[in-house]
């Protein structure tokens, strides 16, 4: 039983730094260091760099006009502001469409590679020092491209993340509105990361780098959002947190949808951990090795499995431990959080509005999909594209 007590205890430390001890550290440190120094606060330069706004694009014919509506908008002098539309593969009416605005430059391939494979072919039509990508399906505020620019005064910066938000047009109270709520948290944890030392990677709503330091990437990639902003932080620069540059996404359109998203991301980020194998080496990257593996690898490796080993570890200490009552007192919440899961799950498909239920659905859902992720990794193993989710 002690070896048991040992494994039960060591999983339930690493479960709980992993979802919130790594918050709380990451929070206190970054209190830390601006006590002894201050944020330095950033200028638009007097002379602003030309930026191109990269977006890649398949079949989204039923969102052109909102898109480019929206770039139209953006705060930032029209001819300095290149928009590059990449839409390989698409085969409705996107090209024909996009041939309305002349403001745009549309790269097109019949073949369908996958995102990362159009991104690295449009990167050859770009000339800007900047690149901002965002996706099709996403509106940025009116002051995104200013915002990023200014981070781009500090030399030790090479990449800049935007806020991702979520339109939370689901019914308040349904499952798949608490993707908002995730969101929400995981977007404190990279601005307090970047406040340390760095964000540890962008997501591909919305993020920029200086044009020097993209990295052509393997087609097969999943992430690629990720894979190139963490490549350029393994080369010594940072990713820094814009929270006033933020695209607005609408939530899935239901939790399957959300599923499909979940698993690959679950599949990318296993992808990635093999191919970031290097940044692991804490005395190579120290912080940066520290951020990554807390608010990542841990996420997508360990983690779950240790999550869903605790339950039966636990019930296992329950009967055949000295300190049962003391472990039946540890075990009980797990079976209510469970319940809650399960309930949370049968009102989801019944489009019911439970909202206590569904954060710990939403949890164990999330957790649920890593599994599945190693299943899709194997299956589409050299593939780059993937089915898009439906959203509200």
């Amino acid at each position: 039983m002690t070896t048991l007590a040992i494994i039960f205890w060591v999983s339930a430390f690493i479960v709980f730094y992993t979802y919130l001890g790594y918050g709380i550290v990451l929070f206190i440190a970054v209190k830390l260091k601006e006590l002894l120094h201050k944020p330095v606060k950033l200028e638009l330069p007097t002379n602003l760099p030309e930026v191109t706004l990269l977006i890649a694009a398949y079949n989204e014919e039923l969102i052109i006009g909102q898109k480019m509506s929206n770039c139209r908008k953006l705060d930032y002098p029209s001819g300095k502001l290149k928009i590059v539309w990449v839409t390989d593969g698409s085969n409705d009416s996107t090209n024909e469409l996009l041939k309305a605005y002349d403001d745009a430059t549309v790269l097109f391939s019949p073949e369908r590679k996958g995102k990362s494979a159009a991104v690295t072919r449009a990167m050859d039509f770009v000339t800007t020092p900047i690149v901002v990508f965002t996706d099709a399906n996403t509106i940025l505020n009116e002051g995104a491209i200013c915002e990023m620019v200014k981070f781009f005064q500090d030399e030790t910066v090479g990449c800049v993340a935007g806020e991702k938000r979520i339109l939370n047009d689901a019914e308040e109270g349904s499952a798949n509105s608490t993707e908002g709520i995730y969101w929400k948290y995981e977007s404190k944890l990279k601005e307090w990361d970047y406040r340390l030392y760095s964000a540890v990677g962008a997501a591909g709503e919305l993020f920029a780098l200086r044009r020097e330091l993209f990295t052509a990437l393997p087609d097969d990639t999943l992430l690629d959002d990720f894979m190139l902003s963490m490549k350029i932080a393994m080369r010594g620069y940072r990713i820094a947190y814009c929270k006033d540059a933020y695209a607005i996404e609408s939530a899935s359109a239901n939790m399957k949808e959300e599923g499909k998203r979940k698993v690959r991301i679950a599949a990318g980020g296993l992808q990635s951990i093999a191919r970031l194998a290097p940044l692991l080496n804490p005395f190579k990257y120290g912080t940066l090795s520290w951020q990554y593996t807390s608010h990542r690898v841990l996420r997508w490796s360990l983690t779950p499995v240790l999550l869903f080993l605790l339950f039966p570890l636990n019930l296992i200490l329950v009967f055949f431990s000295t300190h049962s009552i003391f472990y039946f007192i540890t075990f009980a919440p797990q079976l209510l959080f469970y319940i809650c899961s399960i309930i949370g799950s049968l009102a989801a498909k019944r489009g019911l509005k439970l909202s206590l239920v569904y954060i710990p659905y939403y949890f164990v859902f999330m957790n649920v999909n890593v599994f599945k992720g190693i299943g899709y990794l194997c299956k589409n193993r050299g593939k780059g594209t993937w089915e898009k989710a439906a959203r509200k």
